[in-house]
């Protein structure tokens, strides 16, 4: 595979899912010393290698705004793990309705700090260029967390899961859902994706669509609305709000007469916006696709009125990140197991990608093992 291959302006081809190396939290890097304090008692400290840096030094994290739960989950590991780890955490949010300014200053802040590493989930991954430039002149590693930072070379190292492998499962999941109905063929679908800054909606859609269009071409998928592309089926900032006015206005513009069998949704909370558009308008509930295992979403597919969604497990994603950081602690390169897809217009940028899980009704009892919080919620609500 050639290194065009995702490029900025979305024209994204498979990316190989790859699998976990098995890094937990704790026990990280090389044992520490002991060194005298005033009390003369003893703490552990850690010298850094050459090239490395002291084990208690600040790590920032710079997230988007709260409007997924994803998210707010995030924020929380990720001060436990680094915590645990022995660093100091500054973990900082981007303001609702401000979300790139606010993360541009919250990315000064942190090298204010003196973070020697900042793990940036971008608000919008075109628009940080200026201040990561600033966060390399002071000596800070970068490293892009799910969402690839744009048209810049002051990124190091890019952890997500694999995104085209994300949208490749909820196609198909669509298209099983679809033959589980019961009902014949053609199915009437309607295709939805995520807001147009973030990079990683582009990647999702034409993952779904690989193996989408090949049906909508031989007439086994139907779209009404005739709206098949991504910037037609985008939703902007992710709401629930933008999605199920969407599908209120494709409901009454196109399925006055016909049912809506499915719906390519991008994420969990998307999906559920669309459901409740059907149930509002009257209608079946549709096949529906989601991500994020958003716990709402998790007691719906349960019910059965969501088919599908994808386990990204956040805990497995920040563990990887913080090996990462360890690494680097240490005076090491990070690990990566990509080093050719993911051009960002400037370079290309080294990748760690983990593989994603579909799940349904089918496997949700067994689909989150490696999230105990998660697997928490789906054993009472079953009780």
């Amino acid at each position: 595979m050639k290194s065009n291959k995702f490029i900025a302006t979305g024209v994204l081809l498979t990316a190989a899912a790859l699998v976990l190396s098995g890094c937990q939290s704790g026990g990280r890097g090389a044992a520490p010393a002991e060194t005298s304090t005033d009390a003369g008692t003893t703490e552990t400290t850690e010298a850094p290698a050459a090239g490395g840096f002291e084990k208690g030094s600040v790590i920032g994290v710079a997230l988007p705004d709260k409007t997924s739960e994803n998210w707010v989950r995030a924020g929380a590991i990720f001060e436990e793990g680094l915590t645990e780890a022995g660093y100091k955490p500054s973990v900082q949010y981007a303001s609702e309705g401000d979300a790139v300014a606010s993360q541009q200053q919250q990315i000064e802040a942190l090298i204010t700090e003196g973070a020697k590493v900042i793990i940036v989930g971008a608000a919008d991954g075109s628009q940080l260029g200026a201040p990561l430039e600033k966060a390399k002149a002071a000596g800070a590693t970068v490293i892009a967390y799910d969402r690839l930072i744009l048209n810049t070379d002051a990124v190091d190292y890019y952890v997500a899961f694999d995104n085209f492998k994300v949208g490749e499962l909820q196609g198909q999941a669509l298209l099983e859902g679809l033959e589980a109905s019961g009902k014949p063929s053609p199915w009437n679908i309607e295709l939805f994706s995520g807001s147009p800054d973030d990079n990683n909606a582009g990647v999702f859609f034409n993952g779904a669509m690989s193996v989408l269009q090949p049906k909508i071409d031989d007439g086994t998928l139907v779209v009404p609305s005739g709206q098949v592309d991504v910037a037609q089926t985008a939703i902007q900032d992710w709401t629930a709000e933008n999605a199920q006015k969407r599908a209120e206005t494709l409901l009454t513009g196109f399925y006055t007469d016909k049912d809506l069998n499915g719906v390519l949704s991008p994420n969990d909370n998307l999906a559920r916006a669309i459901i409740t558009a059907a149930e509002g308008a009257g209608k079946g509930i549709p096949v529906v696709t989601g991500q994020d295992s958003e716990e709402e979403s998790l007691k719906w597919i349960i019910d059965g009125k969501q088919y599908q969604t994808i386990n990204k497990s956040t805990p497995v994603l920040i563990d990887q990140v913080i090996t990462m950081v360890d690494e680097l602690q240490a005076g090491s390169e990070a690990t990566v197991n990509d080093t050719e897809q993911y051009d960002n217009g400037v370079k290309v940028v080294p990748a760690y990608l983990i593989a994603p899980i579909s799940v349904t009704q089918a496997n949700i009892e067994t689909a989150y093992a490696d999230d105990p919080k998660l697997q928490e919620v789906i054993d009472g609500y079953k009780k």
